[in-house]
């Protein structure tokens, strides 16, 4: 697995402080992007938390997941959260360190009390000390929040006192992208109310579950049960234990949104949504808790064609930090297809450029603080597509395709658009987790034949 070192540099660590008309939560804020350009320490909010108890432990339980690793639990995770300012609220994400687990927190414009915020990404402080002093947190004490650093002291930073060197595998990058692809199937499935969320998720199998079969759900009154044929309406939840986090704001839920893909009886992702007062807290499931989103495949047909590429460059002009992006609107601004425009944000979700929120059923733009763009240039799959094609590896005949890999021969076939190959690969996920690496490569050489024809 490829690593980079990401270098997180902050001007002091953030800190929980009394003050003389309560709390001060000074959360500070490493190099990232806004409006303005690439910036050292941004600045995005500063305002009074309306529910400051309930935004101490969401927080926690992002920071929870940036910590963890649900699988092969050996190596903690240790990357800080993301905050994105969107204009009307602050998003909070993370990716647990084996990733498998996408967390984030959205405080809407209600639980920041109407304060101004602004526009752009970068990596919060969440350092042990803070931790551990927003867990004994209590009382009902105004929570004042600042995200970046103080307006006064905004120009006068004479540089990082403080210096964070973390590895940064590319898979947990190319998960950003592959979470954002699998929610946007997602449909709502179940919702319950405060106290059936706790019954339900306090009765959840808290032991590790690897091995075992998944997990499935599908409502039952006001209630969820459980069930072993994933029939209409039932959700999956592989890996039970992976929802643990969600348990520090259990106390303050107002109820539980549950959202996943049609069952087609095979393990799914799936979404729960903990709705708190003017905050929403959302844990992403992978299919499996030993397999991670980044080798999901969902982004590699988008990723394959330049027509893609293009698009994505047009349609990331008029991204202009939107808390949500309607692709029909993007479509009728940039003089494209509504399919082009899905296709060309799945490609800027690979550079960490836009996410997708299940409960507004919308993409919403940000920008990674970190070279994302690398999850594109080192995914096995697609090197390996542009090495056969490079190589003179596929010979395409009508429908029928050839691809010499290495000593053997495969055979892909077209139908009705799609692709399908005589590998192992194929056999194993009939295209459930992306196409195989002859498949991406026939699409290449297809997509090529068609432009040297069109050029003559």
């Amino acid at each position: 697995m490829t690593r980079s070192v990401q270098a997180l540099a902050y001007a002091r660590p953030s800190a929980l402080e009394s003050t003389g008309s309560g709390r001060l939560l000074g959360l500070e804020t490493a190099g990232g992007l806004t409006p303005r350009g690439a910036e050292a320490h941004p600045r995005f909010f500063s305002g009074f938390l309306a529910s400051p108890q309930v935004a101490a432990r969401g927080l926690l339980a992002v920071a929870d997941v940036a910590a963890a690793r649900y699988h092969q639990r050996t190596r903690p995770g240790s990357l800080d959260p993301v905050v994105t300012g969107n204009g009307d609220r602050l998003r909070f994400e993370s990716f647990s360190g084996c990733g498998g687990v996408y967390a984030r927190l959205d405080v809407l414009d209600e639980g920041l009390g109407g304060a101004e915020t602004g526009h752009g990404t970068t990596n919060v402080d969440v350092n042990d000390p803070l931790r551990e002093a927003l867990s004994r947190m209590a009382g009902d004490d105004p929570l004042h929040l600042r995200v970046g650093p103080e307006e006064m002291a905004v120009t006068t930073l004479g540089g990082a006192v403080v210096e964070k060197k973390v590895p940064l595998p590319d898979r947990w990058l190319r998960g950003f992208a592959e979470a954002q692809v699998a929610s946007a199937r997602f449909d709502l499935r179940a919702e319950l109310t405060g106290a059936e969320a706790v019954r339900f998720l306090r009765s959840l199998p808290r032991a590790r579950s690897r091995g075992r079969a998944p997990l499935w759900v599908v409502q039952s009154g006001r209630t969820l049960r459980p069930t072993t044929r994933p029939g209409p309406g039932a959700v999956c939840l592989p890996g039970p234990d992976r929802l643990a986090a969600l348990e520090r704001v259990l106390r303050y839920a107002a109820g539980l949104r549950v959202y996943g893909p049609v069952p087609d009886g095979l393990a799914a992702p799936s979404a729960w949504e903990v709705v708190l007062p003017g905050m929403r807290l959302t844990l992403t499931l992978s299919p499996d808790p030993a397999r991670g989103f980044s080798g999901e495949g969902g982004v590699l047909e988008a990723l394959a064609t330049e027509e893609a590429a293009r698009d994505a460059e047009l349609v990331a002009v008029l991204l202009a930090w939107e808390p949500r992006i309607d692709p029909a609107d993007l479509a009728a601004q940039a003089g494209l297809t509504a399919e082009r425009v899905r296709a060309a944000l799945t490609r800027l979700g690979t550079a960490g450029r836009v996410g997708y929120d299940v409960a507004d059923a919308a993409y919403f733009h940000r920008e990674l603080p970190y070279d994302a763009d690398r999850a594109e240039r080192h995914n096995p799959r697609l090197v390996a597509a542009r090495e056969l094609v490079a190589g003179g590896a596929v010979t395409l005949d009508g429908d029928l395709a050839t691809v010499l890999s290495g000593e053997r021969r495969y055979w892909v076939r077209q139908a009705d658009g799609a692709l399908s190959c005589t590998c192992r690969w194929w056999t194993d996920h009939r295209g459930r987790r992306g196409p195989c690496k002859h498949a991406l490569a026939v699409r290449m050489a297809r997509r090529g034949a068609v432009l040297v024809e069109a050029g003559r």
